[in-house]
């Protein structure tokens, strides 16, 4: 079974995580099958990649993303959900991450531009609150929940919540937990994996997609 490479919020080596540049830098990559980004909302209702609540990590600034406007943030690099998908295109795999409460603007922005295709697009959320509200919106698309860990509670929080998969940090994954969400009918997802060997190892396990960053980012 060959999982897919998803760049962890681009390739950051290249580029600022989450932006234009990092973006279109890993989709050059020959190994690399698509993205993985964040979504927030900026201070007038647009949503934007960025991971952070704020811009101090990554752009060196106090400010709270949703304190600022879609244009106040781009001056500091950080990209619309539309200019993003507009600019990639179709082909890539999406794992879009929704830190804040998916908006309808957001979801409209998706449909308009992926459509209702289910095999290139997955969103996904750290938060059964947001993943609840995207099943509300009926997406058309799988919904993966994403965890620190593998415990059984998880696994079933993921079936309530009509979740397709579970993305789990890779160092919770081994034979006993990876059967348990392929036991329960689930996919299984890794993040943030670095090296390749450990990127081998889980899709042995029967991991399908892995958020990749650094050596396993080029195969």
């Amino acid at each position: 079974m060959h999982a897919l490479r998803l760049a962890h919020r681009g390739d950051w080596r290249r580029a600022p995580e989450n932006t234009l540049p990092a973006l279109l830098a890993a989709l050059e990559i020959p190994a690399c099958d698509g993205l993985e980004f964040d979504v927030r909302t900026s201070a007038d209702g647009v949503p934007v990649l960025v991971h952070d609540e704020t811009l101090a990590r990554v752009h060196g600034r106090p400010e709270r993303v949703d304190g600022l406007s879609a244009a106040e943030l781009a001056a500091v690099g950080i990209p619309t959900l539309a200019e993003v998908l507009d600019v990639i295109g179709p082909r890539a795999f999406l794992d879009v991450e929704f830190k804040a409460p998916p908006t309808t603007a957001a979801l409209d922005v998706l449909r308009a531009r992926r459509g209702k295709d289910p095999l290139r697009t997955v969103v996904s959320s750290f938060y059964p609150e947001n993943v609840a509200k995207l099943a509300h919106a009926r997406v058309p698309w799988p919904m993966w929940l994403n965890s620190h860990t593998l415990s059984p509670g998880v696994i079933d929080a993921a079936r309530e919540l009509n979740c397709r998969g579970v993305s789990a940090s890779w160092r919770v994954i081994d034979s006993r937990t990876a059967a348990a969400v392929l036991g329960a009918g689930l996919t299984l997802a890794a993040w943030s994996v670095r090296r390749r060997d450990t990127f081998r190892r889980l899709e042995r396990l029967g991991v399908s997609a892995m958020c990749v960053e650094d050596g396993a980012l080029d195969g």
